[in-house]
């Protein structure tokens, strides 16, 4: 028997997966009720851990659902580890879990001595204050509001598993989200970095065609570090945006074969300098035999934490802003509003987005820009011409026609005809 990385998922010595667990203590007979299985509830057998988990979280979801209050003194550690962080994990894709799970965890340790049906108002509101207060945690607005709302949706489930009959939380105020605004650089910016690279040197190589492939296409962190060769097309002058990256370092790894959401999976055009640049690094890469990842100096992909160093580096090489490496997604966007004007609707299939929609609620104050641009090119784009003599009798509001109004010579935007 060997271990999988999801607790109470097992494979045997043929390689085959299976759960096991235990539920409690039967209150009958009071012998401990265990589960083992190999095949999930429509009798196929599992083909992954993950299959295995999450027909695990099923029957242990069903058992205390039907249990009710059986279990009267859970605390909210104990409903954490074993109901609530399971489900999230089958819920949701592994990259979202793994960034979410430190924060379920620090949820759980503020209360986990605390039985689960004696949260009070005070100590939810408590909770919701230290998460803003500078004396408590003091964190910014919408990552509280984070915080919070995860806290509230744990309780929700809670309550769905009938372990509470309400949701305290929903008594106390919630934290409205705060629009961010993530900070990018300007085409001089840009101009300004990319200034400061030596292309001699193999590394800087890599690190200016990572900066300039995101800047101009505006591929997501984990698009762009999944991107192979084979994604590049030179004839057709066009990237194939298909596979996400999910990593722990860099021998641990999982290139799916699918994006942030289904809209996200595209082909962008590419301009003449990006393939320039792109085939000129290729011819470098194979002289040391790499033919796989784009952004790559050893065969192995890049972590995001690198990308985040080497922004860094530049900016303070540079004199521009430090951004964070999402910050390139938008400086594209910026680029493409800012120096082209780009409808939304192109924008938002460049990006991958679902919609326009979502598109604007990201990107809408760019576009600022465009209104001052807009407004010099209206200026002199209507002639006006006016007449010398009025061609109809004002037989108007008698006050009007008493009032001796001054005579003005027209201005310099104003001719007669």
């Amino acid at each position: 028997m060997a271990t999988t990385k999801y607790k109470g998922v097992c494979i045997d010595a043929q390689g085959k997966y299976y759960y096991q667990t235990e539920l409690g203590t039967d209150r009958v007979t009071g012998k401990r009720i265990r589960k083992k299985g190999r095949k999930d509830q429509n009798g196929k057998p599992f083909s992954s851990a993950h299959e295995a988990f999450k027909e695990l979280t099923r029957i242990r979801n069903e058992y205390f659902k039907a249990k009710g209050y059986a279990n009267y003194n859970i605390t909210y550690g104990q409903f954490m580890d074993n109901v609530y962080i399971p489900a999230y994990q089958t819920d949701v894709e592994e990259s979202t879990f793994l960034s979410r799970k430190g924060v379920l965890e620090r949820i759980r340790d503020r209360f986990v001595n605390v039985p689960l049906r004696s949260l009070t108002f005070e100590q939810v509101q408590n909770y919701r204050t230290w998460l803003l207060s500078k004396r408590g945690a003091g964190y910014s607005q919408s990552y509280a509001g984070l915080i919070f709302g995860m806290f509230r949706k744990s309780l929700d489930m809670a309550v769905d598993m009938q372990y509470l009959e309400t949701n305290i939380s929903k008594k106390v105020k919630a934290i409205p989200k705060s629009k961010a605004i993530v900070p990018y650089w300007t085409k001089r910016d840009f101009e300004k970095v990319i200034a400061t690279i030596c292309l001699d040197d193999f590394y800087e190589h890599l690190n200016f065609v990572m900066l300039w492939v995101y800047y101009m296409t505006g591929v997501r962190v984990n698009e762009g570090t999944a991107l192979w060769w084979d994604d590049v097309d030179f004839m057709k002058k066009r990237l194939r945006v298909h596979h996400m990256l999910i990593m722990k370092n860099k021998h641990d790894w999982q290139r799916n074969d699918y994006t942030k959401t289904a809209d996200g999976k595209r082909t962008i055009a590419l301009d003449d300098d990006t393939l320039e640049i792109l085939r000129v690094w290729k011819e470098r890469q194979s002289q040391i035999g790499i033919d796989n990842f784009v952004f790559s100096y050893d065969g192995t992909p890049m972590l995001k934490s690198t990308i985040s160093k080497i922004i860094a580096r530049y900016a303070k090489l540079a004199g521009v802003r430090r951004i964070q490496a999402k910050g390139l997604r938008h400086s594209h966007a910026s680029y493409l509003i800012n120096e082209f004007n780009v409808s939304v609707l192109i924008l938002s299939k460049r990006m991958g987005h679902s919609s326009p929609e979502i598109t604007l609620k990201h990107y809408s104050h760019l576009w600022s820009g465009a209104d001052a641009q807009i407004a010099e090119e209206m200026t002199g784009n209507i002639s006006i011409k006016t007449a010398k003599e009025k061609g109809f009798k004002f037989t108007g509001n008698q006050a009007i026609k008493a009032i001796a109004f001054p005579t003005t010579p027209p201005t310099k935007a104003v001719q007669h005809a």
